[in-house]
């Protein structure tokens, strides 16, 4: 079970929202400092969100390699405002080595064949769900988009991987939504789970229901000390 570590960008800062609200900063600090934290903990991957990018649909390929290069010889895996194709390869170019993507895959028929084709084992395809529901465009927006029509969506054009988030648990550390895991794993597609991660135990459950890997963000804080 792998455990990745989450580190959310706003502006030049690393912040944890809770529940994603922009207006409920947990923790801020800036990048380079809490960058350094993070890879003096040897993880072998590391998830960065671009939350500006997200909610304003404007990537950052600058912020992207600047955090490839704080991160050294550890891989990165990113999100946030990638809304094109383009923007997704640049992305990789800037030093990534998977792309996230959730609003551009779920904003036109065939766009996730499109991903797909072009983008191959490095995409991830984003579940974000709030009560069921897909939101997007930095979960300020719903798609009407429902959990089994977004898995038949993503099975059908090859995705292997899926980044799903449990919203109303996301920096809560109230715990995972394992039902909502389990209900995904059914798929047979590689699932990584975020959102209310606490500590190993959850790890164990998560693993249990059939989760490749689990992405830490208060509850990394608290393994750092910032958050008791």
């Amino acid at each position: 079970m792998q455990l990745i570590p989450a580190i959310d960008l706003l502006g030049a800062d690393a912040v944890r929202l809770e529940q994603g609200d922009y207006d409920r900063v947990l923790f801020r600090q800036p990048l380079d400092d809490f960058f350094a934290r993070v890879v003096a903990t040897g993880p072998d991957l590391i998830h960065v969100v671009d939350l500006q990018g997200a909610r304003d649909g404007a990537l950052r390929t600058d912020v992207i390699a600047h955090c490839a290069q704080l991160a050294g010889s550890i891989p990165l895996q990113v999100s946030g405002g990638i809304r094109s194709l383009e923007a997704a390869q640049s992305v990789l170019a800037a030093g990534a080595q998977r792309v996230i993507l959730g609003t551009a895959l779920w904003s036109a028929p065939g766009a996730v064949h499109r991903y797909v084709q072009g983008l191959g084992a490095q995409l991830v395809a984003a579940l974000d769900v709030r009560e069921g529901i897909l939101s997007v465009k930095g979960w300020l927006a719903s798609t009407g988009l429902g959990i089994d029509e977004a898995l038949v969506l993503c099975r059908d054009a090859g995705v292997t991987r899926l980044h799903v988030t449990a919203i109303e648990r996301d920096g809560t550390m109230s715990g995972p939504d394992l039902e909502l895991y389990r209900r995904v794993c059914a798929s047979g597609l590689r699932v990584v789970a975020a959102g209310g991660v606490r500590n190993d135990d959850d790890l164990a459950e998560l693993e249990r229901v059939g989760c490749e890997a689990a992405v830490m963000g208060v509850g990394f804080l608290a393994r750092l000390g910032i958050i008791l």
